[in-house]
């Protein structure tokens, strides 16, 4: 497998990789943050791009990685540029062609590298990745301006190549710009978190949503609601309803809910037979995930805070299991069972299957108790 064909940890399937999209959307916020601690001289050495996956993190730090790259340190002269009023850099510009080619000298770029051995990508950034920071910031830069690392995403450093990253945190080489694409950074060392100064990207609203797919080339037709509302605002995750067919697999356990509670156990069977099988791990993730978002608006629902529906009938089915405030915290509470049983039964290899209709039951259990 050439280079060029191996898979790269830091891309949606079916997306642009990050770095070949050039417009950000509904992330104004967050550039504007950047855009105001660089036009006032208080450039942190390091910054960590935060929010849910799929919402544009990686595209905002290559963004960042460009337009630093093209815009030439300010000797605060009188004849200085003025200050840049966006992150956008002229298309013609030579950094785009060697970013896209990942060629560019005062780019470094830390992810998840492929193994030879098994043909697949490695599970962690190992602490020999971070290591070959030391020769990159060994190079003299050619143009003797700024330097970029990114590490995306740095949820997948392990302990060691961690701690190995910590330490150029703390001894941070002169002019150089350190953005850590983070899903969860919580997750990460304290002292890792506390040298960075965080960007927040937000979940993007419908429209932002549709423009996002529309711009990355995707084919929603009349879809752009039912996939904003399942992705939870992110691209990423609709990216991935698109690709395992999501929608149908939704209107699908939808179905099943409306028999609540006089479950039908054969539709049910059938419908987790789904989530079994070599191959089906994506798809049983993705169940998964449907079922949580099913839990979260029956939840929603006895608040009144769901007005949109997402497949036919649903606003009916959740006013009738979900009519009330007690019937609400019913769901919530079974939502974080759920999921802390998804959890366990991922980690013990529970069959599947098993765990989505027993998840069904424990639902039905509960539509028992709430609907109206």
């Amino acid at each position: 497998m050439s280079d060029e064909d191996l898979p790269q940890p830091d891309q949606i399937e079916g997306a642009p990789h990050p770095r070949e999209t050039a417009r950000l959307i509904g992330q104004i916020a967050a550039e504007d943050a950047f855009l105001s601690a660089f036009n006032s001289d208080r450039l942190h050495h390091a910054w960590m791009i935060t929010g849910a996956q799929g919402v544009g993190k990686a595209t905002l730090a290559w963004r960042i990685a460009r337009f630093l790259l093209a815009t030439p340190k300010d000797d605060g002269g009188m004849f200085a540029a003025p200050a840049p009023s966006t992150l956008d850099i002229p298309e013609s510009h030579p950094v785009n062609a060697r970013i896209a080619a990942l060629s560019e000298p005062a780019l470094f770029l830390l992810r998840r590298p492929w193994d030879e051995k098994t043909k697949k990508l490695k599970t962690v950034i190992s602490v020999e990745e971070v290591r070959g920071l030391k020769s990159f910031f060994a190079l003299s830069n050619p143009d003797g301006g700024r330097r970029v690392v990114i590490v995306d995403a740095a949820d997948e450093l392990n302990t060691s190549s961690a701690n190995a990253l910590l330490k150029v945190l703390e001894e941070p080489p002169a002019d150089c710009l350190l953005l850590l694409v983070t899903h969860q950074p919580s997750k990460l060392l304290p002292t890792i978190r506390s040298r960075c100064r965080e960007l927040r990207c937000g979940e993007l609203s419908p429209d932002d949503m549709a423009k996002a797919l529309e711009a990355a080339g995707a084919q929603v037709g009349d879809s752009g609601v039912a996939l904003s509302q399942l992705s939870g605002g992110s691209v990423g995750e609709a990216f991935r309803l698109l690709n395992l067919d999501g929608l149908t697999l939704y209107k699908e356990l939808t179905a099943l809910i409306e028999t609540f509670p006089r479950l039908d156990r054969s539709a049910a069977l059938k419908f987790a037979e789904k989530a079994a099988g070599r191959g089906a791990e994506a798809r049983f993730d993705l169940m998964l995930l449907l079922m949580d978002v099913a839990l979260s608006r029956l939840a929603r629902a006895g608040l009144g805070l769901i007005d949109t529906q997402v497949a036919s009938g649903e606003l009916r089915m959740l006013a009738r299991l979900s009519p009330n405030e007690v019937a609400s915290r019913s769901w919530a509470e079974l939502s974080a069972k759920s999921s802390a049983r998804a959890r366990h039964g991922q980690a013990v290899n529970l069959d599947p299957s098993s765990l989505i209709l027993d998840m069904l039951l424990s639902m039905n259990d509960v539509a028992g108790r709430t609907a109206a």
